[in-house]
């Protein structure tokens, strides 16, 4: 292979296929290296398989929902924001629709149209993708010169752009080996954990739950060791066999830190639409209707039946005590389980259950203008191997397409 204007991709994910197609139209020869046997596996499972391609807002909003290292991704977002990831889908025939929270999705909720037409507009585009695992970099005198298969054959190439993502979801191809290549350059990494990854419970009552899904709840994540709220959520959250998941529990675990401490508890609020007192008259009312009743058999127009019996026995009131013997005091403590019903926390699921890791190339040795390596001259990074995450709602696909628009074009002048 000649190195003349040749860009070499090594990850044909997401970020990969982006840089590839935008260094391909600014008239380089783009070759992506993929070491499945199609790429973008780990795009057709985002979503829920509906792929949640970005969310519709300004650069300001997807900044505030980037913890780690927001800053960097300024330059790129300006060139490559959200409205002109939805124009590019669009202008490939994918219609879009925008749903709740801003999250945008394809029309057909099928995450294959979007993997489809980035694949074929690299394909149009002229970038050639080859099934090959690549092993090292060839760098000399500080200048990158190609790179190297597991077969030890050498390709050469004018830039590489390192976008094989992070360390979550393994199968996918997203297996943490664009880390060992960073290092072969000579990058630091930060420390590798998991985000958006559900949560490990202390207590066994989720388990007891398992597949039991609230659609309209509030959460608070507290950290007891500071006594404060460190993260408040509106949404949908999932029990589990192990603990918590669903959208809000998944932004939530980007704010913990040490999670196995067990110092964090999430209070979930199971009825955020009625104040204390509106809980107290509703209650009352209740259980005037069912006077005659079990305390456990007089719940079922208020919560879900999975629920029941587990919240009946955290509140310690006898589950045959009749309603109309259940006392003030009682009452009040049944109101505060409903507006704080509490699950502590003890971990996180393995980091290859994680939607995106946490950590990666240190964004400080990287020049955020370009996304070229600031160490090895011709050296670039797209996507989710760089140390920069974003909460659920599209913004880290957004964090992907940004980056590998500016590494591709980067990579071409």
């Amino acid at each position: 292979m000649s190195r003349s204007k040749k860009v070499l991709v090594i990850g044909g994910g997401a970020a990969g296929l982006m840089a590839a197609i935008h260094a391909a139209w600014d008239g380089a020869d783009a070759v992506i290296f993929e070491k499945n046997s199609q790429p973008a596996r780990k795009l057709l499972i985002t979503g829920k398989g509906r792929c949640n391609v970005t969310n519709n807002c300004d650069i300001d909003t997807v900044i505030r929902n980037v913890p780690t290292n927001p800053r960097f991704l300024y330059s790129a977002l300006n060139r490559f924001a959200p409205e002109d990831t939805m124009d590019f889908f669009e202008s490939l025939g994918v219609k879009l629709k925008t749903e709740r929270g801003n999250r945008v999705f394809p029309a057909s909720d099928n995450a294959r149209d979007i993997v489809d037409a980035l694949v074929k507009c690299a394909e149009k585009a002229g970038c050639v993708i080859y099934e090959k695992n690549i092993k090292s970099l060839i760098i000399k005198d500080g200048i990158i010169c190609g790179v190297k298969d597991a077969n030890g054959v050498e390709y050469l190439g004018y830039s590489v752009i390192i976008a094989c993502g992070g360390a979550s979801y393994p199968k996918t191809g997203s297996d943490g080996y664009g880390y060992v290549l960073a290092r072969q350059a000579g990058h630091t990494i930060t420390r590798i954990k998991p985000s958006l990854v559900p949560l490990v419970a202390h207590e066994g009552y989720c388990a007891k739950m398992m597949g039991l899904s609230l659609k309209n709840v509030k959460i608070d994540v507290l950290d007891t060791n500071q006594n404060k709220v460190v993260y408040t959520d509106f949404g949908e959250l999932i029990f589990t066999h192990f603990g918590l998941s669903g959208p809000i529990i998944l932004s939530a675990s980007s704010h913990m830190t040490e999670p196995e401490r067990c110092q964090y508890k999430i209070m979930i609020d199971l009825k955020p639409a009625l104040t204390t007192e509106q809980l107290n008259t509703r209650l009352l009312r209740d259980f005037s209707e069912y006077k005659n009743r079990d305390f456990i058999n007089s719940l079922d127009k208020l919560l879900p039946q999975k629920l029941i019996p587990v919240i009946v026995e955290l509140s310690r009131i006898s589950p045959h005590k009749k309603c109309n013997e259940i006392t003030r005091a009682e009452r009040r403590k049944f109101i505060g389980l409903l507006k704080a019903f509490p699950v502590t926390i003890r971990g996180f699921r393995p980091i290859t259950d994680a939607i995106v890791t946490s950590g990666g190339v240190n964004v400080r040795e990287i020049d955020a203008k370009t996304m070229e390596s600031k160490l090895v001259s011709g050296l670039y990074f797209a996507g989710e191997v760089m140390d920069v995450d974003a909460y659920t709602g599209g913004f880290n696909l957004q964090i992907a397409f940004s980056t590998g628009v500016v590494a591709g074009e980067s990579a071409a002048y």
